[in-house]
């Protein structure tokens, strides 16, 4: 980070010379002359700062050693995202802008996820995209590759897991390792791939024979870089934090070890980041407590265990496996509201009518004791099943829970009303066995007892970032755009076909609550998985940032991450934040300056490392889900059409497994795929396959490799059913 190079001064300096830059009366100017205009007098350090902008794409030296930001110069800067068939698209840096294409010939030596600077070239008709060509690599995403060894007579070659990447990596003899074909390894890029030039590589670790039980899960860690282990002085550093709260801790708290409060989470949960409290107060308003573990008390800002936390990003929750962003002392221990344990938190108190409007609220540090860990199941049992061994077992809770759930209603009327979106998935948990086999896919449904956890993280997030956003604080927001004016065409264009439309009536942009709309009409309806999935794929991925720009789909003009420091790296930053609001009441020029500098960059890490742990975590579940079908092969099973296209159609079992009918095997007829009405159409028997249309299929294959799984549509008396 460039304030460790430059210090506190330049922290500020860096912000205005980008302010500058922005002028459209500046022209491109050399270092010296970049000095002379903000008076600079410690030269040394401020040409570091212009570098360290330059290496983050900031800004950019031309030939003629003149300072120049990209996007006045033609240029766009940001991640590059590979294609299987070896072009590619950089994602810019800079929200809202259109993705670049890049072909095949124009990487230059780039790969998947590298940080680029892309010259324009062409955008090509109304609606295109822009097209460029790499010319500089900002920063290496792939220096070490996961794949499958492949022996030659004088060489080997790893073919990469991650297609994306789009070239093999050669091996020189001297450099295999001894790797057999077909063995999982992981090869270190020794030179980049150049035109016509595939890259090199030596093998650096060999993982197993690909198949091996443990070595699927393995590789998935490996490609995404995940830390399985905590260095030893992150570990030593976090030995020295006491397991019980010291005596001293307390002070300066509010003592909340006499309020009844409990922890609902899922069953195998250990990481209790947040317990609630409820009560009815005489004007009959809900006072809501929402008690979050102090993380930020024990995780000093610098230390060995924050610039962990900042390095990982987030918890990463792998079919088999957790890798923690704390070390297990903290996220399993001190910091977790186990129950029965005093612990240390932050609590957001507040009262809520019955209309789910906040009337006041408290923000402030706390001690508290949680009376019992609940499982989800559990208040389900109570609420929906009226379980009588567990109304009995926590009969002292019940009337709690019954609060809950009325109050939960009312927040999320409140949420609809205003026009959140809210849509209405399925979610299936794999469970292995002793082996690491998948024994089962469980489907489950979002039950009340998620959703009251769900209503009052909501609420906390929202009612933290507004009150931080009023005190004008460095913060980080969770942020969600809405959707581009070609994504939105696109998914009209899509649901047309179904007889919908997200209607666009304002000036301003369209309104989350066109989306809701939508929702609401396929709900119960064959289609409505397969639409709700095509509406959340034309919205922009939520992100972190440091301004505040609302939040979509949610219909909430301030939203943050509060809810969840012992997993998620942003809600830790702003635990410190108000921490130190709350003790100081105001910031320091100094330290307000730094922490408008850091902000920006946590964000950023924090995004990315969320897109990491969010693909590594769906790529186990669908790797295991292929790999529990693998016993099925030759059986027929009911299904749902889910997707339609020129080659076939997907089909969805009822365990949520998805695979491919390919059109060549449906023999009984010629199908034509139309596109408007996403149908196949038999030419001569006139039948039809749509989305939402109910099917039986056969198995008849599931590759682990590949993830893909095939299906044949099943006959019953000779015919297609």
């Amino acid at each position: 980070m460039c304030i460790t190079v430059i210090g506190v001064f330049y922290l500020s300096l860096r912000e205005r010379l980008l302010e500058f830059m922005r002028k459209k009366t500046y022209k491109p100017l050399t270092a010296e002359e970049l000095a002379a205009s903000f008076q600079v007098k410690e030269m040394e350090a401020f040409v570091r700062l212009l570098r360290e902008l330059e290496q983050a794409g900031a800004v950019i030296l031309t030939r003629k050693n003149k300072y120049g930001l990209p996007e006045k110069m033609g240029l766009v800067v940001g991640r590059l995202q590979g294609h299987p068939k070896g072009f590619g698209f950089v994602i810019s840096d800079r929200a809202g802008e259109p993705d670049t294409y890049i072909s095949a010939e124009n990487l230059n030596g780039a790969m998947h996820n590298d940080r680029v600077v892309a010259r324009l070239a062409r955008t090509v008709g109304d609606g295109a995209k822009p097209e460029g060509e790499v010319i500089r690599i900002l920063e290496r995403a792939n220096r070490q590759v996961v794949g499958t060894f492949e022996r030659g007579r004088h060489y080997g070659f790893v073919v990469p897991d991650d297609n994306r990447l789009g070239q093999d990596v050669f091996v020189p003899q001297a450099e295999t390792r001894g790797a057999n074909s077909k063995d999982k390894v992981v090869v270190e890029i020794t030179r980049w791939p150049e035109k016509r030039r595939n890259p090199e590589g030596k093998v650096v670790e060999i993982l197993g024979r690909r198949g091996t039980p443990g070595v699927d899960i393995l590789s998935i860690v490996r490609k995404h870089q995940l830390p399985e282990e905590f260095p030893l002085a992150v570990l030593k550093e976090a030995e020295r934090i006491p397991l019980d709260i010291k005596e001293e801790d307390p002070a300066g708290r509010r003592d909340l070890r006499g309020v009844r409060m409990v922890t609902i989470d899922g069953e195998d949960a250990k990481d209790l980041d947040d317990a609630v409290s409820i009560e009815v107060l005489p004007d009959g308003v809900f006072r809501l407590g929402v008690h979050i573990a102090d993380v930020g008390y024990y995780v000093k800002e610098g230390s060995r265990l924050d610039k962990e936390a900042f390095k990982r990003g987030t918890s990463v929750y792998l079919v088999d496996r957790v890798i923690p962003m704390l070390p297990p002392r903290l996220s399993n221990g001190i910091c977790s509201l186990n129950a029965g344990e005093d612990r240390l938190a932050m609590t957001c108190l507040m009262d809520v009518d019955d209309r789910g409007q906040v009337r006041r609220y408290e923000i402030f540090p706390s001690i508290i004791h949680v009376r019992e860990r609940m499982t989800y199941d559990q208040v389900r049992g109570i609420l929906v099943d009226r379980d009588p061994g567990l109304c009995r077992r926590y009969q002292p809770l019940v009337e709690d829970f019954q609060l809950m759930e009325r109050l939960c209603q009312v927040l999320y009327r409140r949420r609809l009303e205003r026009g959140a979106i809210d849509f209405q998935f399925p979610e299936s948990k794999v469970k292995l066995d002793d082996r690491g086999k998948p024994a089962e896919i469980i489907k489950r449904t979002r039950s009340i007892s998620e959703q009251i956890i769900e209503e009052f993280m909501l609420l906390a997030n929202e009612t933290v970032a507004a009150h931080m956003y009023n005190l004008e604080a460095p913060f980080i927001y969770r942020v969600h755009e809405e959707p581009g004016s070609d994504s939105l065409q696109q998914l009209n264009d899509f649901l047309h076909t179904l007889g919908y439309h997200v209607k666009n009536g304002s000036r301003a942009g369209i309104h989350p609550r066109a989306f809701q709309a939508v929702v609401n009409k396929v709900a119960g309806r064959p289609e409505e998985k397969v639409v709700s999935m095509v509406m959340l794929r034309s919205m922009k991925h939520a992100r972190y940032d440091a301004a505040c720009l609302g939040h979509f789909g949610l219909a909430a003009q301030y939203y943050t991450h509060f809810t969840s420091p012992i997993r998620r790296y942003p809600d830790l930053v702003i635990h410190r934040v108000i921490r130190e609001m709350l003790e100081k009441g105001k910031l320091a020029p100094r330290r307000r300056a730094k922490l408008i500098e850091l902000m920006p960059e946590y964000a950023e890490q924090s995004s990315v490392r969320e897109k990491v742990a969010e693909e590594a975590e769906r790529e186990t579940v669908d790797l295991k889900k292929v790999e529990y079908l693998q016993r099925f092969v030759g059986q027929v099973f009911p299904g749902t059409v889910s997707g339609v296209v020129p080659f076939g159609m997907f089909v969805e079992l009822e365990n949520t497994v998805e695979g491919l009918v390919h059109v060549s095997t449906m023999t009984d007829d010629y199908y034509q795929y139309l596109e408007k009405q996403l149908t196949l159409l038999g030419q001569h028997t006139r039948k039809s396959y749509r989305i939402g249309d109910p099917v039986k299929v056969q198995v008849i294959r599931a590759d682990v490799e590949t993830r893909q799984v095939d299906f044949e549509l099943a006959e019953e008396n000779g015919k297609r059913v």
